[in-house]
């Protein structure tokens, strides 16, 4: 089989989480595959720093500017034999011309990790919602592959009309993740990791965190969220570690319990559920909101549990909290899940047989 080129079309660096989970951590073993990738991030470090800072205006001048700079490459008819396209090329551009400028990077496969068609078909914006809330179906029909992160996703890009779906999962890298045993002279701690953008998922089972912390000798271990955060609990202190790529998996082996609440919504719906991969990955039992791909990730009763309401989560979590026998049980089952279906190396020869149809295809055209 041939070596083939790609030029991918990420929305960020490593930095952005999308990127680096759905693109960028392939790349090594893309290349064993036959596989090379050029890079093509659409916004620069500099824009996530402006954002992370609040800097609004900042980071709408560097946007212009990386726009201008991507349509240049787009102009430019480069030696590639398929394009890999990061959810869209230009947020909120319109769909004629997001698909005239498409049609000059054909072919392409487009990947979804996100209900990404919402933020124009939902929107408040009659505008926006009249002129764009197709856009990315239009995008997806056109792709001679859509490769989507779950079922949700998989089902948009049906109805889109798109001739070829494949379903890859948001995976980690096992390499990272070992699972964690503690000892019994400590009290259980409950985990969530996120950023402040999410955090609102969690503090919506504030109350019932609360709860099963005091009442049953748990702690509460945050990573990512707001420091602030901690002032929105009553009775106890939860601990915030920042998030960091290189100590997330260390803080993640300090929980024993990994909790992904979610609202059932049309946005988290397409959510992939990346969170509860990971805790999986550390040999740790789960609860999470019986929402989108949570309902596909999580067994319940083998690797976790889905709950559906308030005294849903904490019954859930005291079985837990109270039977280490079953959280070692439950996080055995979630490890080999991770394992067998939701790791970097099971799901990487899947997506190089992607690319490489797709970039075969067309030189036999």
């Amino acid at each position: 089989m041939r070596r083939i080129r790609v030029l991918l079309f990420s929305k960020y660096s490593r930095r952005g989480a999308s990127s680096r989970l759905r693109s960028l951590q392939y790349l090594p073993l893309l290349r064993g595959y036959g596989i090379d990738v050029d890079v093509r991030p659409l916004f620069s470090d500099e824009y996530l720093d402006a954002i992370f800072r609040g800097n609004s205006r900042g980071a709408m001048v560097n946007a212009w500017r990386r726009g201008a700079h991507r349509f240049k490459e787009l102009m430019r008819n480069g030696e590639h034999d398929v394009a890999w396209i990061e959810g869209e090329l230009f947020p909120y551009l319109p769909s004629m011309v997001e698909s005239l400028l498409a049609r000059s990077v054909k072919p392409y496969v487009v990947d979804y990790d996100d209900a990404l068609f919402h933020r124009y078909d939902l929107s408040s914006n009659r505008l926006v919602r009249g002129l764009l809330g197709r856009k990315i179906d239009r995008v997806m029909r056109d792709a001679a592959c859509v490769v989507a992160g779950n079922s949700y996703l998989a089902e948009r890009a049906a109805q889109a009309g798109a001739s070829r779906i494949e379903v890859i999962p948001t995976v980690v890298d096992e390499r990272r993740y070992q699972p964690v045993v503690h000892g019994e002279d400590r009290g259980p701690v409950i985990g969530w990791i996120g950023s402040p953008l999410t955090e609102n998922y969690l503090l919506d089972q504030r109350e019932v965190l609360e709860k099963v912390c005091v009442e049953h000798g748990a702690r509460l271990l945050l990573v990512g969220a707001n420091p602030a955060v901690v002032d929105q609990f009553k009775g106890f202190d939860p601990e915030v570690l920042p998030w960091t790529e290189e100590s997330e998996a260390a803080a993640i082996a300090r929980m024993d319990i990994g909790i992904m609440p979610l609202r059932d919504g049309p946005w988290e719906r397409g959510k992939c559920g990346y969170k509860l991969i990971q805790y999986m990955a550390c040999g740790l039992p789960v609860v999470a909101s019986r929402v989108g791909a949570n309902i596909d990730i999580v067994r319940h009763g083998e690797s976790g549990f889905l709950a559906t309401g308030s005294a849903s989560w904490e019954d859930n979590l005291v079985q837990l909290i109270e039977d280490r026998p079953m959280r070692l049980r439950m996080g055995q089952a979630g490890r080999m899940a991770v394992e067998q279906t939701y790791c970097l190396q099971t799901q990487a020869p899947r997506l190089a047989r992607v690319l490489h149809s797709v970039g075969q295809s067309r030189c036999a055209a």
